[in-house]
């Protein structure tokens, strides 16, 4: 504890009087300050016990008084010490009630306590709380390092709550909570997703104070909303990895302040060790991933472990993700939203995930149904989202030209049809102006919507040439005929009815057809192939 008026009154060696202001001695005592200046409020900080003599000061004018103790006052001056004994006998009745009428602690200052001693006793006061924030900030750095070698962020984050008295959450790439203590902030933390988001827009280290504390602390799931919080970034990297939520009741002592930079410590120096464990894993995944597109599923197996073994053992999906050239030479990572979107989600699920960068391509193996694939699907809906009204997405400009193909449901034996599978979904995508297209999806939709490659539609436009110029020289409806014929599939009478023509005259134009065409309608893949070709031509 900082030194106070209190403990200055009761120091037996000053001998000092309280004269005014019992009800305020326990401010603390930033330093002693002698000053005989009639006006010492521009030298002044706040928080000073000031000692006079009233050497240059009408000590008997009531409202000179009230002057000088205002300003004291207003200046933040918590304290005013008056020697006696030096130009006053006595305290003058107008100064004590002037720091009566305004509230400022007035000590008498008996003529054999030297100023000197006074500020002494201060300074020995400030000096040995400083001593003890710094040997309590050591021994809470002791303390958080063991409780992060034997139990993980959690214990640190539990030991740092009960060093701070108030709570404590970690939060990961993703700006999901994944640890807080006591076990009721998590909700409190929780709150703060908006804040955690700006605070990684920024490059680490930053931080941020949300709220103002001064209120109660909390002790339980109801907790107020009225704490301190501060927000701190982790990791060295150009985009923070993690961030850190302390939440008090007021502002952070000495102490409390080495034990969160010790924390801030300790969990960067876990989020880069595991960014090197990651990296290592990667390569591990970038060699099963080989193995099972090399059709080696049980060299992949032992390959993979316990690492990735689960996600070996149920079925899977692959995802393949590309971007766009401006997207990929943009400076940045294109991929950093969803590489962090899906490893946060398995990481909070418990499942395996299998993330591998494969030249511009990213490609991920996810557990079929899981958090992960969920996660990627909500991604990309939100850049869809985004893209549809104009807006940036959840992150900024990298991802802009994503696009994403996921497989449908496959084992090990048959990973390289499911890469596969993705490649197509992903090609598709990229055809339709589309984020994320699902394998599934190809099969349930309709084979129209890829008839609109340029080179399907220059076969159509080449096949169907000389018919729509018959027809242009005013001898017959061929095209219009022909597609009538077609999807009354050879029905005579029904095309002619909706033509509204006789069934010979529809029967001598699909001769014509067939001698400008030069192919005989009777050939299943000529009809196929003419009926494809006017469904092209129609969608334009």
């Amino acid at each position: 504890m900082p030194p106070t008026l209190a403990s200055l009154v009761h120091h037996s060696a000053l001998k000092l009087t309280v004269r005014a202001g019992e009800d305020r001695l326990d401010v603390p005592v930033r330093w002693a300050h002698v000053s005989e200046l009639a006006d010492p409020v521009p030298y002044m900080e706040g928080g000073e016990l000031l000692l006079i003599t009233a050497l240059k000061l009408d000590a008997e004018d009531p409202e000179a008084m009230r002057r000088y103790v205002r300003r004291l006052a207003k200046a933040g001056v918590v304290g005013l010490g008056f020697a006696v004994g030096v130009n006053y006998e006595d305290i003058p009745k107008a100064l004590v009630d002037a720091a009566e009428e305004e509230g400022l602690p007035l000590l008498e200052v008996p003529r054999r306590t030297p100023f000197l001693a006074i500020s002494k006793a201060v300074s020995a006061a400030i000096a040995a709380d400083q001593y003890r924030a710094v040997t309590a900030g050591f021994a809470a750095q002791r303390e958080l390092t063991k409780q992060a070698l034997t139990d993980g962020p959690q214990g640190l984050l539990r030991a740092l709550a009960a060093q701070v008295d108030g709570w404590a959450a970690l939060y990961d790439a993703s700006g999901a909570v994944v640890g807080a203590a006591p076990e009721w902030a998590g909700r409190r933390a929780g709150r703060l997703t908006a804040e955690v988001e700006r605070l990684r827009e920024r490059p680490a280290p930053a931080s941020a104070v949300v709220g103002g504390g001064g209120g109660p602390q909390r002790s339980g799931p109801d907790d107020r909303h009225d704490d301190r919080i501060e927000l701190h970034s982790l990791g060295t990297g150009r985009r923070p990895r993690a961030a850190l939520a302390v939440g008090t009741a007021s502002a952070l002592g000495t102490a409390e302040r080495y034990a969160v930079h010790s924390a801030i410590a300790l969990l960067t120096l876990t989020t880069e060790r595991s960014r090197s464990l990651h990296a290592a894993q990667q390569r591990i995944g970038a060699a099963v991933l080989g193995m099972l597109l090399a059709g080696e599923p049980d060299h992949a197996r032992a390959v993979a472990g316990d690492l990735y073994g689960g996600l070996l053992d149920a079925p899977f999906r692959v995802i393949v993700a590309d971007a766009t050239p401006a997207a990929a030479d943009g400076g940045g990572d294109p991929f950093d939203g969803l590489t962090e979107v899906v490893e946060s989600a398995a990481a909070r699920a418990g499942e395996a995930v299998l993330v591998v960068p494969e030249g511009d391509r990213l490609v991920a193996l996810v557990a079929d149904g899981g958090a992960a694939a969920e996660a990627c699907a909500q991604y990309t809906a939100s850049l869809e989202s985004a893209r549809a009204t104009g807006g940036a997405g959840p992150e900024s400009g990298d991802e802009d030209g994503l696009v994403v193909g996921l497989s449908a449901p496959a084992g090990p034996i048959a990973a390289a049809a499911a890469y596969k599978q993705a490649e197509q979904a992903l090609s598709v995508a990229r055809r339709r102006g589309r984020v994320f297209v699902e394998h599934e999806q190809l099969a349930a939709g309709s084979v129209l919507p890829l008839l609109a490659d340029d080179a399907v539609k220059a076969f159509a436009d080449g096949l169907l040439r000389a018919l729509h110029e018959h027809d242009a020289t005013g001898r017959g409806d061929l095209v219009a005929s022909l597609r009538a014929w077609l999807s009354r599939h050879g029905q005579w009478d029904a095309a002619a009815a909706d033509l509204g023509v006789h069934r010979h005259t529809l029967r001598y134009r699909m001769r014509r057809v067939e001698e400008i065409l030069g192919r005989s309608l009777d050939d299943p893949d000529v009809r196929m192939e003419l009926w494809l070709a006017l469904k092209t031509t129609s969608t334009e």
